[in-house]
């Protein structure tokens, strides 16, 4: 029998116990409802960046269309003056 095999069984058995009685203490506890707040709070923040970004697109999208509707009117005009022109030329 190896020795140095069943003294690191059992160094890992009572280090496996200590880590359950240290993860489940009070203090880990906290630890972990200070990070889940965190996390909520991240979660927040996150989600109203997003939010200000998809109204920021929609405005964006409104003016550019906007602006693609004043220069396809702008081009329209300006097509109906050359025609106007050429009518005048041509009487």
């Amino acid at each position: 029998m190896n020795w140095a095999k069943v003294a690191l069984f059992a160094g890992g058995a009572l280090f496996g116990s200590a880590g359950i009685e240290i993860l489940t203490s009070k203090d880990a506890k906290k630890l972990y409802t200070q990070c889940t707040a965190a996390v909520l709070r991240m979660k927040d923040s996150v989600m109203e960046t997003a939010t200000t970004l998809q109204e920021n697109c929609g405005d964006i999208l409104a003016d550019a269309k906007e602006i693609n509707e004043e220069r396809a009117a702008a081009d329209e005009a300006a097509v109906v003056a050359d025609e106007a022109a050429e009518d005048k030329a041509a009487e």
